[in-house]
Formats: structure tokens, sequence, C-alpha cells
């Protein structure tokens, strides 16, 4: 049942589904609960608690809803594109008008802090309203051909219907993104949102119905067995593409899968990226950089700085700098004044960066502070750590962490940070901090991963194209190219004999 202390602190209860136990998936049009009864709970990480249950759909279930997307599909491809663009636009003035109760969810379901569910919220709508823009500009091109009484014209059209996966640790802004260019292109959809934080999605489900998309374009399906889903989206020959964001281990397990029907597919996979400061960068800056980029989340984000190169000229002053800052961080519940961050999202989130922390420790590092888990808050809340002396033999060295820690690296030429920087297989974001233009440049395009930060934590914009390389996965999503991971090109030869 539902909590009535937690309840009250959202102002519109229906968004949620929340007047109706358990809180249903959105096929078709309409909003129903599986046929088998079965409902899964949704906890609330930073009070270790029950928020409440939610449908928990069948495989069968998602089958049909891919059915209904099927079907719809071929009404809504031919749609206006004004028309798209006008949905896309009231979809987005909705959730900023809901902002508040969508960052209050987001924060009891997923655990970070409420000033980071509010900039997740504003970031997740500016993407709906990118793509209402990019919607207009579809367009195709036309070429003389080899034979004189030829022309070849080209258009774009939508791929057909999508399966739409989600994570936890976005989990509106990963719909908005992949769902704007999906409806802007023509595209119908089944979203499947990850078990954790399924109340962010039903939201966005609600307010798209007020929007006015139309019956069977959007579908969400609520399920606790993401593998058995998975397999369907990626096997139903109906689904012509597939757009996941998640682990690179089920990235290569739905790349395997989709071959069957060969999808087109948009992976946005794990990371590890390098965060390098030069001896000759502004270190205040870099530090807070290295903060927002770090701790943002908790250190549960794909494009967090894994892997802080620091020159060893300037190590004890820069690690000097993020001490300071990291000692004032506020670690708490997400809702209360004041925090600046709150729990990791499950407990097995927490026995990872353990085990990071704890392997880096008998291995020579360092804590300054933080190294532990918080009990006395609560099992998913850990302390806010850095490390020093970290070494490459560490598992914090190779594997992503997701989580609070800061471990910092000695380097003394650019040669050797990029050869460490590059040695791993996955390769999304990096960053690197440095006051010479040809340095930039140089160690930008060596660096080995699809978006560098360049004297900025930031990567991430709507309109900057977002994916990596290597083992990180391939498409782009958001700014002008990722519309065009959801259209086909369509070649057509014209004799004017």
């Amino acid at each position: 049942m539902t909590n009535p202390e937690w309840i009250t602190k959202v102002k519109d209860v229906e968004l949620f589904d929340l007047k109706v136990q358990p809180a249903r998936s959105f096929i078709g049009g309409k909003w129903v609960v599986a046929s088998s009864g079965q409902v899964f709970d949704v906890e609330d990480p930073g009070r270790n608690r029950v928020l409440a249950s939610v449908t928990d759909m069948a495989v069968e279930e998602t089958r049909e809803a891919i059915e209904i997307a099927h079907t719809a599909f071929q009404k809504y491809r031919h749609s206006s594109v004004r028309e798209r663009a006008a949905i896309l636009r009231r979809w987005y003035e909705l959730i900023l008008e809901n902002a508040d109760d969508l960052a209050t969810m987001m924060t009891l379901e997923n655990g970070k802090s409420l000033a980071d569910s509010r900039g997740e919220v504003v970031y997740a709508a500016n993407f709906l309203d990118w793509f209402a823009g990019e919607a207009l500009r579809i367009n195709g091109d036309s070429h003389m051909a080899s034979v004189p009484n030829n022309r070849i014209l080209t258009i774009k059209q939508p791929v057909g219907v999508v399966g739409i996966i989600t994570p936890w640790n976005f989990p509106a802004a990963m719909i908005t993104r992949k769902v704007g260019a999906a409806l802007a292109a023509g595209c119908t959809m089944v979203i499947r949102p990850a078990a954790e934080t399924p109340f962010s999605a039903i939201a966005l489900a609600k307010l798209a119905e007020r929007a006015g998309v139309p019956p069977g374009v959007i579908n969400m399906v609520t399920s606790n067995s993401p593998a058995e889903h998975g397999l369907e989206l990626t096997t139903n020959p109906l689904i012509r593409k597939v757009s996941f964001t998640g682990s690179t281990n089920v990235g290569k397990i739905l790349t395997k899968q989709s071959s069957s029907t060969l999808k087109k597919l948009s992976l946005e996979l794990g990371g590890n990226a390098p965060f390098i400061v030069f001896e000759d960068a502004d270190l205040e800056k870099a530090a807070d950089a290295l903060i927002a980029c770090k701790f943002r989340g908790s250190g549960q984000t794909c494009v967090c700085a894994n892997r802080i190169f620091v020159h060893s000229n300037v190590y004890t002053q820069f690690v000097q700098l993020v001490y300071d800052r990291v000692s004032k961080f506020q670690l708490g519940y997400g809702l209360d004044e004041g925090v600046t961050h709150g729990p990791l999202v499950s407990r097995k989130a927490v026995h990872k960066v353990q085990e990071h922390v704890d392997d880096a420790l008998n291995k020579g590092a360092t804590a300054l502070t933080g190294g532990s888990v918080a009990y006395e808050m609560g099992p998913c809340y850990f302390h806010p750590t850095v490390l020093v002396d970290a070494k490459y033999n560490m598992l914090i060295a190779q594997e992503e962490t997701f989580g609070p820690v800061c471990a910092l690296f000695k380097f003394s030429t650019e040669e050797e940070v990029l050869k460490h920087a590059n040695s791993t297989p996955v390769g999304l974001a990096g960053y690197l901090f440095s006051k010479d233009i040809s340095r930039v440049f140089r160690v930008a395009e060596a660096l080995e991963v699809g978006m560098v930060g360049c004297n900025t934590g930031a990567v991430s914009d709507v309109l900057s194209p977002f994916g990596g390389v290597k083992e990180s996965g391939y498409g782009r999503e958001g700014s002008q190219h990722g519309i065009s991971e959801y259209l086909d090109i369509k070649s057509m030869t014209i004799s004017i004999d």
C-alpha cells in the first residue's frame, strides 16, 4: 500500500498513477495491469522502505504492446511534422509545469539529491523542445546521376517500431532523449523502463497522453524481469530498432539477440572516463569541474570521471583542492534541506563501491576522507571518498566504479597519461585541463572516447552528440544527429526520358 508519509510530498498523485494499486502500464492509450495480477515493489533507497507497488507485465503483454505500436505506426508515420512538433512542445511545457513533482518522485525512487533531480527534469524536458525543432528539419537531397537522363532523389523515412530500454540513473532524461527523437522521426515505440525507477516513466507517459500523443504511439511496459522483456524487444520482427542505455555486458547480449533480425541499434554503454589535469591547468577551475563531474548523482553516471590523472608537479596542490571541496559535502536523505549527495540506488551498488575501495586500500592507496558505508544513515549510503596514491593494478583503474569515489593517479608526461587513459576497452567520455591550446587539441584528438570535455567537466548538452566508441557502444543521441538514428534513407532514381 502507498505510504501516506511520503505521498503528501507530491501535489498530483494521479501523475504517478498512485490513486490505484498497483500503478499501471500504458499500452494502446489505456492504463492496464498485468493479466497475471503480479506486482513488484519499488523502494526508496534513502529510507530503506517500499514506496508503492507496480504492475509486473508478462512478456506476452509486451508482445501485445509491440503489435499495437505496429498498427499505430501505419498512421503515425504519415503524420504532419508540424503535428509532431506541436505534441513535443506541449509535452515539454507539461514537464516543466510539473517539474516539482517529477523531481520529488525521482529523488524518492532513485535517491539522488533534490537539486540533482531538478536539474535532470529540465534536462529531460529540453530534449523534447530540441526534437520538436528537428522534426521540421527532416530533409533529403537530389543528385545528378552518371546516366544523363536520370535523377537521384533521397528521402528519409521513420524506421518503424522502436524498442526503448532505459536505466535507473537518469530515469527521465534517458526516456526523453530517445523518445523525443523517435516521435519527431515518425516512429512508434515500446518503452521498458528500469524496475528501480518506474514512476518517472509512468509520469512521463501520463504527460505524453495529456500532450496529445495518439493512442498506441507510446507504449510503456513496467516489469521486474528485464532479460525476458529485452529478449522480446530484440527478437520480435515487428521491432525495427532498439535503443539501449546501460552496461556493456547487457549491451553485448542485446546486440547478439538483435542479430536474428538485423535490427538497427543505438547503444550507450559503460565508461571509465579519464580526467587529466596537466601542470599548466587552472587548478581551481579543474577542481570545481571534477567535483561537478565526478560526484553528480553520487558518481552514478556513465560519463563521470573515474580515473583522475594529475601531473606530479601539481598533484599535492590539486589533492588539497579536491579534499577541501569534498569535505564540505552534506550526505543525507535527498529531500532534506541542504543535502548535496544522497544514497546509492541499492545495496548491490554499495557493495561494488566498497569492493573497489577495499581493493585500493589493500594495494597501497590512502583514503583522505570517506571510504566506508554510512550505516548510521542506512544501508545504501556511502561516504564520499577521496583516494590518493592510486595505482594502475587496482580495480578502480580497470572498472567503472559507479559511486562517490575519487581516485587520483600521478603522471609525468603526456605520452604516459595517454597510454593509461586509453588502456581500457571502453571509451565514452574523457576530460582534460590545460592552458596550452595545442595540447588541448592534440590530447583531445588522441583520447579514444566519443566525447571530450576540454577545460570543462560537462559534456552533456541537448545540442551535443552523445555516445561512445569501442565497447561503450555506437550511435549518437541528442544534437542534429540524434534523429538520424530513427530514420532510413531511401533513394529514388528517376528517368526523365
